[in-house]
């Protein structure tokens, strides 16, 4: 038996070796993916563009406006002189937000009452909207805090503090500059992992049967159980290879920290692994040919992504989606990556994320083999 699965081996290695185009996909286009998700995907809003309408013009007014001017968060665009400026400003997309200051701003502020700041957003993009509103919060909050501080010094401390307020001061945990790489540096890892290695076991075996080489290995007297030992084993291989590298590149280029087991995450990955190489023999089981198992790919891949917790909030999507989700290796690894590289956490933490991928690496690996015997069949 031992001897079978020794030759499959060999045989996957030696073609593994010999296809350069192979060997380039299995390098370059992830190092490429890495770069770009790494800088590209990001819940970070920086230099939104924005209009500003200063119908006060006083000094108090011209204050605030230099603090958005000075903030990276906002891109100051222009100056409307009328709102029908602002209005065609934010029509024809040149500006995002618009900041509108009323005459008799300073007034109210030198009375020590609130004086109103018009923001309008273009809810277009509601995201960006919603996070661009709250930079022009803090922003207005800071200035409203120094301002008062400052009355209260010039009147005796009685105007500028008619009001009690609250002042925040942030703690973040185990990322202190609330760096949104350090985020989602792992879940590319995760991500790039699951089509790399769903990808090579779908269409490995799927081109084996197309080009006809398949049926003349079963007419061997290798076992089916063999054959599929020594088909995957390669791939779960390159698959830690993948991860290495991948992560290697995150760590360095993005300065990643990494402040967890090593082995834990090792663990972690073998068992999220195991559960893409059966998702990929499945695949390989209802494709006959290439272009099929390219459209199933497809078809499998994206809700796994959408549905993993990587870009998108699991609880904020509806109760039925929540339930599938359960049912992705994915978003178990997501867990296991993240908590490993940024919180350090162990297993008295993660074990029910691994206890998850074992559970559901050993069900769709006993489907998958079952199915394949019953195609071979």
């Amino acid at each position: 038996m031992l001897t079978r699965i020794k030759h499959i081996l060999i045989k996957e290695f030696i073609e593994l070796w010999r296809d350069k185009w192979g060997r380039f996909r299995l390098i370059v286009p992830p190092m490429l993916q890495m770069l770009l998700f790494g800088y590209a995907a990001t819940f970070e809003v920086y230099h939104v563009s924005t209009i500003v309408l200063d119908l006060d013009h006083t000094q108090e007014s011209r204050e605030l406006i230099s603090r958005f001017t000075s903030s990276n968060r906002l891109n100051i665009v222009d100056v409307a002189r009328s709102r029908r400026d602002v209005t065609d400003a934010i029509d024809t997309s040149n500006a995002a937000v618009a900041l509108v200051i009323d005459a008799g701003f300073a007034s109210l502020l030198r009375k020590g009452q609130q004086a109103p700041l018009q923001v309008i957003l273009d809810g277009t993009n509601s995201n960006s909207a919603l996070i661009a509103l709250g930079y022009v919060n803090t922003i207005a909050g800071r200035y409203a805090q120094d301002y008062g501080a400052d009355l209260a010094r010039r009147v005796g401390g009685l105007q500028g503090m008619r009001q009690i307020q609250v002042t925040l001061e942030q703690r973040p945990w185990y990322n202190e500059d609330l760096n949104g790489r350090w985020f989602f540096v792992p879940g590319v890892i995760g991500t790039l992992t699951l089509v790399i290695v769903v990808n090579l076991t779908a269409f490995a075996i799927v081109r084996e049967r197309e080009v006809g080489t398949l049926e003349q290995i079963m007419v061997t007297p290798i076992r089916p159980a063999e054959f599929i030992l020594g088909k995957t084993i390669p791939f779960f291989v390159v698959g830690l290879g993948e991860v290495a590298l991948i992560a290697g590149a995150g760590i360095l280029w993005f300065g990643v920290p990494f402040v967890g087991n090593p082995f834990i995450l090792l663990l972690g990955t073998a068992l999220y692994l195991l559960s893409t190489l059966a998702l990929g023999l499945l695949i390989s089981t209802v494709c006959s040919t290439q272009q099929q198992a390219f459209a199933t790919n497809f078809f499998v891949l994206n809700p796994f992504f959408i549905l993993s917790g990587f870009s998108f909030p699991i609880a904020s999507m509806p109760q039925v989606l929540q339930w599938f989700t359960y049912l992705n290796p994915l978003r178990y690894f997501l867990i296991i990556i993240r908590g490993t590289f940024l919180k350090g956490v162990g297993l008295d933490v993660l074990w029910p994320q691994l206890v998850a991928l074992a559970v559901l690496a050993t069900v769709l690996l006993t489907i998958s083999i079952l199915r394949f015997r019953k195609a071979l069949d």
